[in-house]
């Protein structure tokens, strides 16, 4: 399964809208079946960007995992993801140079872009 940055971007702005803090019971993503989420979800809490519990087991067809909560360096992303122009234009530049990135140079370049557009250096 590929990974797709769109769903992490999703599900982490789903995330953050929970208005105790903790995930949804249920995180549905609208176009996404529940095992591309539940590997999304066991990739985030991979990379740091939520805490979570894995839910992979020997008839599993992907590893999976349920989301807990969005860590700092979830949030940090969801900040550098939200603005819509912002996102596509990442992305764009993305596809046009290599055609995929990783998360890391990804929010790099989201932060360079919002840098510029609050004129920081």
């Amino acid at each position: 399964m590929k990974r797709e940055m769109d769903l992490i971007r999703k599900m982490i702005l789903a995330l953050e809208e929970a208005p105790s803090g903790f995930a949804p019971q249920d995180l549905h993503v609208d176009g996404y079946s529940p095992e591309q989420i539940g590997y999304h979800a066991h990739l985030m809490i991979e990379e740091g960007l939520a805490k979570g519990t894995s839910t992979t087991h020997l008839r599993s067809s992907s590893p999976a995992a349920i989301v807990r909560s969005l860590t700092w360096a979830g949030h940090e992303f969801a900040d550098a993801a939200r603005d819509e122009a912002r996102w596509k234009k990442a992305m764009g530049m993305v596809k046009e140079k290599t055609g995929s990135v990783s998360i890391a140079v990804l929010t790099q370049l989201l932060t360079g872009l919002m840098k510029g557009a609050l004129g920081l250096p």
